[in-house]
């Protein structure tokens, strides 16, 4: 099934080229351009499309506020939103996170990871550019007031180290290379440690490895994906 998605930036040669990455990726189609996040909104609104592509700053209204209007705590039926920026400030990550976005990344992502996060967000997931993960889960251990829950069943030895991997922010196809197993079964493990542990995304694995400080803040190399899409629909 196609994943249909809506670029807003207000730079149109950046607008031009993140429409020409996705277009070229099988399976992503690129419905809508917007210059401005009001303009964002209302053919987010009138097309329908499975993610939305925004980038922070735009005039009218920003991508927070147009991420927010889509996808925020108060809309009935939320839209998929990823976040691009230029800025790799904690702040904007917090906001775009708190707004509802389900991606937050990096204009220097690469053509990969940008499919990557538009394909995760399409799947219900969310995707973190790789330079924040390690910042933003060593600051949520760090601030966690409760003992972490306990998996319903010991981890395995193998899930460990994916366990691990993961909380580094490796992506699937970077532990399948590490650990020399298929990505099929990279993903079952990852399937079998929500499952564990309760976990909806990756996001929670990862918060889960810092809590019971199986990694610590400043351990992971910020390589690959950030703790991301969940499920055997992890990319």
């Amino acid at each position: 099934m196609t994943v249909r998605v809506v670029v807003a930036d207000d730079q149109e040669i950046v607008r031009t080229g993140l429409t020409m990455i996705l277009d070229a990726q099988p399976g992503i189609e690129v419905v809508g351009q917007a210059a401005d996040g009001r303009r964002a909104v209302e053919l987010a609104r009138r097309l329908r499309p499975d993610v939305c592509l925004f980038d922070i700053r735009m005039p009218v209204m920003d991508g927070i506020e147009a991420t927010r209007a889509l996808a925020g705590p108060e809309v009935a039926d939320p839209m998929a939103v990823v976040v691009i920026t230029v800025f790799d400030l904690d702040d904007y990550v917090y906001a775009a996170l708190g707004a509802g976005a389900r991606g937050f990344l990096l204009k220097d992502a690469g053509p990969a990871l940008l499919a990557q996060a538009v394909r995760a967000a399409a799947d219900g997931d969310a995707l973190i550019a790789p330079s924040v993960t390690v910042r933003l889960l060593g600051a949520f251990a760090d601030s966690a007031p409760t003992a972490p829950v306990q998996p319903v069943d010991p981890l395995t030895a193998r899930e460990e180290q994916v366990l691990g991997a993961v909380a580094r922010g490796r992506t699937n196809r970077e532990i399948s290379e590490d650990l020399h197993i298929t990505l099929s079964t990279v993903k079952t493990h990852i399937a079998g440690l929500m499952a564990k542990l309760g976990a909806r995304n990756r996001v929670e694995i990862a918060m889960w490895a810092y809590e019971t400080r199986r990694v610590r803040a400043g351990n992971g190399d910020g390589r690959g994906a950030g703790p991301a899409s969940g499920g055997s629909g992890a990319r």
